[in-house]
């Protein structure tokens, strides 16, 4: 188990953008059914809480799902889209705020064999953790792990090691309904990984 972790206070942050942006390189790690997988965290996009109109929460939408997104930032958002694909979110900032960042793509490093049994693939290559819904497969991550924590127990998040030299930030991915929103650059992705969904 890892010596160091990502504390809550982390992602308690007001500032939801840049903490998508200094996830970037950081080590997602899941301990699940006793398999330890994990990998570098190499796309994410940041979604700003009730003034996004990209946000589930947007206007304050209060529901079943989204109440989970209104809690203390450090514990996971996960939801079924399309009834397919679990998406693994992390809910951030205070109380009462519902931001929350789309791990969208990780760089695989343990458990690289346990990630190819659970998506049923025999070569590793970016699909097999690129892309909201592969990644959560391959880590293990089902619904319900919705409102865990991702700082202890069977979820967590260690601080980069190196510093990622080459960020890019641009639009996020499938959110034309958002209207001037989905023009925000708030989608970032390590250039010099070839584990990130799309360039």
């Amino acid at each position: 188990m890892p010596s160091e972790k990502l504390d809550p206070s982390f992602f308690q942050s007001g500032d939801v953008v840049g903490l998508s942006k200094k996830l970037i390189g950081c080590k997602l790690s899941t301990f699940i059914d006793n398999k330890l997988t994990s990998g570098i965290i190499t796309e994410t996009e940041a979604y700003a809480g009730q003034g996004d109109k990209a946000c589930h929460a947007h206007l304050g939408r209060f529901t079943k799902r989204t109440s989970v997104m209104y809690e203390p930032g450090g514990i996971a958002y996960i939801y079924l889209c399309y009834g397919i694909h679990h998406l693994f979110n992390i809910v951030t900032n205070t109380k009462g705020h519902a931001d929350a960042i789309l791990i969208r793509a990780v760089e695989p490093i343990d458990g690289i064999d346990i990630m190819l049994e659970r998506r049923q693939k025999t070569n590793l290559d970016k699909s097999l953790t690129s892309g909201p819904g592969n990644l959560t497969k391959a880590l293990g991550l089902k619904k319900t792990h919705n409102a865990e924590s991702v700082c202890s127990g069977n979820i967590w998040i260690e601080p980069k090691t190196t510093e990622i030299k080459n960020i890019v930030e641009t639009t996020r991915i499938g959110i034309d309904y958002a209207e001037e929103d989905a023009l925000l650059p708030w989608r970032f992705y390590d250039a010099d990984s070839k584990f990130v969904s799309v360039r």
